[in-house]
């Protein structure tokens, strides 16, 4: 599975309810924006070593761009969408996770890859601040919720350049925090590390910005940074505490391409 296949199976989802309802839902004009991000970040939440990795930005909506989206938006699709909100499907791949990813997972069990699905809001608070949320429960990785929610003030600053910045949180249950943070008995054994056996909570809190180009109606690039503190479950976990590093650091830059389709 991959995120292309994420948003079909949201999209797939919405129709297969009936054939009126899918013909009267698709009607109208939607935008689809497509890209991707190279991203230098830790080599998994929790680590003191870095990565250099791909990830892809998928956004679907009726009608025409929203005024602000981030590149943290998980790819989704708007249901529902006016000035002030957008809600609908989203969905996140879930890569998989072993003592190949980085050494410090030697003698922890395998994760593997899978996916996340569930809904998203984003509320245009003014006409520079949104809030988004996101609830998605864990599929084959993982069976808990996870929950992100981020604030964004933005601007312009010249004609196609905007800066952008705000808060970020996440919560998530234990089925979450248990297979990233959890360290059983037997793991314990193999790996060193000391046993630990986490409850849910928040797990990080911390901020980001962006400046964002847009060079063309169609065409967009951005320079990104975030910084996320591990926290509660997240940041007590042995694995953190002994091998890694509760300071998160990530930054990056993107393209992206959007295009109109009309089902009408």
């Amino acid at each position: 599975m991959n995120t292309v296949r994420i948003v079909a199976l949201l999209a797939a989802s919405v129709a297969a309810t009936s054939p009126a309802l899918a013909d009267g839902f698709f009607s109208g004009n939607w935008y689809v924006t497509l890209g991707g991000a190279g991203i230098s970040a830790p080599t998994f939440e929790g680590s003191k070593d870095r990565k250099l990795f791909f990830s892809p930005i998928i956004s679907v909506g009726r009608g025409d761009t929203p005024r602000f989206s981030s590149r943290n938006d998980n790819p989704s699709i708007a249901i529902y969408n006016s000035d002030v909100l957008r809600a609908g499907v989203v969905g996140k791949f879930v890569p998989g996770r072993d003592a190949g990813t980085d050494d410090a997972l030697r003698g922890l069990s395998e994760i593997e890859w899978g996916g996340e699905l569930g809904g998203f809001a984003d509320v245009y608070v003014t006409d520079y601040i949104r809030a988004r949320a996101e609830l998605r429960q864990g599929i084959r990785a993982h069976d808990g919720l996870v929950a992100d929610v981020a604030v964004d003030a933005f601007t312009d600053v010249a004609p196609g350049l905007r800066v952008s910045a705000g808060p970020r949180m996440t919560f998530a249950t234990s089925g979450y925090t248990d297979a990233y943070y959890g360290v059983n008995a037997a793991e314990s054994a193999a790996s060193g590390l000391s046993q630990y056996d986490p409850d849910g909570g928040i797990t990080s809190y911390g901020a980001g910005g962006a400046i964002t180009w847009n060079a063309t109606d169609k065409i967009a690039m951005s320079a990104f940074t975030e910084y996320k503190r591990l926290a509660g479950p997240a940041a007590d976990s042995s694995l953190v505490q002994e091998r890694g590093s509760k300071n998160q650091l990530m930054f990056g830059v993107s393209a992206s391409y959007k295009f109109g389709v009309s089902f009408d």
